[in-house]
């Protein structure tokens, strides 16, 4: 496993604490895949050196899912559970964003995901983006693609 892999493992890990969080989706293989069934750019990454420095996770979904979830009323995991393959989606839900240290603050995140966001507008109608606020890193990250890409932007509220 190369450095910067591990290094990201790390991040996400300590960062999320979705093993001590039963309302955040823990991503495993089985996870991944049907992400990617939902969407090829559901899971991005920029990857310099000896492996990934950034990786975004967006999940789109139907605007229901994305009202439901903002009001609290379905958890993360429930968000997932509930978006299947092959809908028509209008919201992307955007999940997580993690950078190595020593590439923040270089706009790569927020490329990244508006390169991704983009590839999922070709297929789907997309009316907004949404979130759940873990750092006021990701808050502006969020703000700032909404901002770039032209579409409002929804917060879920709910403590974590």
């Amino acid at each position: 496993m190369s450095d910067n892999l591990q290094r990201m493992l790390q991040l996400v890990g300590s960062f999320f604490d979705v093993k001590n969080d039963p309302e955040q989706l823990d991503v495993d293989e089985n996870v991944i895949a049907r992400l990617r069934e939902i969407h090829p750019a559901t899971m991005s990454e920029y990857v310099e050196g000896d492996g990934p420095v950034v990786w975004i996770l967006l999940i789109p979904t139907t605007y229901d899912v994305m009202e439901r979830f903002i009001k609290g009323a379905i958890s993360e995991k429930q968000l997932y559970e509930e978006t299947k393959p092959g809908q028509v989606y209008e919201a992307i839900y955007l999940c997580s964003a993690s950078v190595l240290e020593e590439y923040r603050r270089k706009g790569l995140a927020k490329k990244v995901g508006a390169e991704a966001i983009e590839k999922i507008r070709k297929d789907h109608p997309i009316k907004a983006l949404y979130y759940w606020p873990f750092s006021d890193e990701g808050k502006a990250l969020a703000a700032s693609a909404a901002k770039a890409l032209g579409l409002p932007l929804y917060e879920r509220k709910a403590a974590h």
